[in-house]
């Protein structure tokens, strides 16, 4: 059984408070990448919870350190949480996904297959003619849900390889217009054409 009051001694203080606060540090910096997500999305009252969240740990963890000026194994635990909970933060916001994104693509070539692909797959595309440095291109726009970017970036790859394309985080769009969600096996829908 693990003796707290031999972990609170001056040998075992030695781990058991770097590694509080190593824990607070991931914590606190893990909550601060969200808020700062949240803050982007215009979602202003998980911000604030977050916020509250974030300093509170903050100020514990800030708190122990000041009580252990003279053990630098508090300061190692202090930047190695913050590290780490930049990391941890970051593979939390990629993992939840949330948001939406829009892509722009940019080709001289053939951008027929693309489009259809995309429209045939559910996906609201705008595709117009314009001018580039080189001559005529072709500009492809689509508004998607962030989980949908790796799906979006194959078809890119596979139709129009060497396409320039750019994503943006978009903050608000109104009436957008989102694929339903298929199951797997069933087969994506087929473009309607009209009877002639």
């Amino acid at each position: 059984m693990l003796d707290v009051k031999f972990l609170m001694h001056d040998e075992g203080g030695l781990l058991l408070i770097p590694m509080l606060i190593f824990l607070a540090r991931v914590l606190d910096v893990s909550i601060g990448t969200l808020r700062i997500i949240f803050v982007s999305k215009g979602l202003k009252y998980w911000a604030a919870l977050l916020g509250f969240l974030e300093s509170f740990i903050w100020i514990l963890a800030i708190s122990q350190v000041m009580q252990n000026l003279g053990s630098w194994y508090t300061y190692i635990a202090f930047a190695g949480g913050f590290a780490a909970g930049n990391y941890v933060g970051i593979a939390i916001e990629e993992r939840i996904a949330m948001g939406n994104l829009i892509i722009r693509v940019i080709t001289r070539h053939d951008a027929g297959k693309l489009v259809r692909h995309l429209r045939n797959s559910g996906y609201g595309v705008t595709s117009v003619d314009a001018q580039g440095e080189s001559g005529q291109v072709k500009v492809i726009f689509t508004l998607i849900k962030r989980r949908q970017l790796e799906s979006i970036i194959k078809s890119i790859r596979k139709y129009n390889p060497n396409a320039f394309y750019s994503i943006e985080d978009v903050r608000f769009a109104k009436e957008t217009y989102y694929p339903p969600q298929r199951i797997l096996t069933q087969k994506p829908a087929m473009e309607l054409r009209p009877r002639k």
